[in-house]
């Protein structure tokens, strides 16, 4: 499968490392589509990609995938023009908060026959959300997301500080760059007006930490995830990026779990 790849920052260096140069068996990163040429111009030599900064013509490139690996402004201007053409893998998942948007490239990739892949990101879960939510015995889905203070806050805390308690869309709105992953928890579950939200700043903390609660018919679950930090950029979580991978390896499994 050739991959298209929108952006060049952490987490499409990420896939690039681990794609292109460890050979993936199914995967290829092909075309590289990117705003400042000269800034990037040595990621052909050294993943054997091809850059573009014409997005018309980077569509049109031998590619079978579309991944998005920039910020939510790189979804909201050039996702309904992707999906037209091509299914595609969305890392800015925020985006999706505005409904408009997200309507739009529903009915899309309906007409034109293509698929929007959401990756978990940060957190696990969504399989068991997805499923007790097949029926609509899900009645209560909340995060609670702890960040060490300093990411959050420029004055200095000694002790833990609630910055945030309501819904998912609120959340988004006011942490664009943090909360990501309420968004794709509303996604799989309750929407964004019922997903619970609180957000902790933490100064004893060295670790983003996620802890989902879930209850309904089905019966109550507790997940909570510690983040690592990418190795190569401590501002990106380790477990979002291979999220992103683990979503790309399945889609050529014969069989798939969940």
């Amino acid at each position: 499968m050739n991959i298209g790849l929108i952006g060049a920052g952490a987490i499409a260096n990420f896939l690039l490392k681990e794609i292109n140069d460890a050979g993936h068996e199914q995967l290829r990163i092909t075309s590289v589509y990117v705003r400042n040429r000269e800034k990037y111009q040595g990621l052909e030599a050294e993943f054997g990609v091809k850059l573009y900064t014409d997005f018309d013509t980077f569509l049109e490139s031998d590619i079978d995938l579309v991944v998005e690996a920039a910020n939510v402004d790189a979804v909201r201007n050039l996702l309904p023009a992707t999906i037209k053409k091509k299914s595609a893998v969305l890392i800015s998942i925020g985006a999706l908060v505005d409904e408009t948007l997200l309507t739009e490239i529903t009915e899309l990739a309906s007409r034109h026959h293509h698929v929007i892949h959401l990756p978990s990101g940060a957190i696990g879960g969504l399989d068991l959300l997805q499923n007790a939510h097949a029926l609509k015995v899900v009645k209560k889905v909340s995060l609670t997301t702890r960040k060490p203070a300093h990411t959050l806050m420029d004055e200095a805390v000694t002790e833990e500080t609630i910055l945030f308690e309501g819904n998912a869309a609120e959340a988004i709105k006011q942490f664009p760059k943090n909360i990501n992953v309420s968004i794709v928890l509303s996604l799989a579950g309750l929407g964004i007006e019922r997903t619970k939200v609180r957000i902790i700043a933490d100064p004893h903390i060295e670790k983003n930490i996620h802890q989902i609660e879930m209850a309904g018919d089905f019966g109550e679950t507790t997940f909570t995830i510690k983040n690592n930090p990418l190795p190569s950029n401590p501002k990106t979580s380790y477990l979002a990026a291979m999220s992103i991978l683990g979503t790309l390896d399945r889609l050529g499994k014969n069989i798939r779990i969940g």
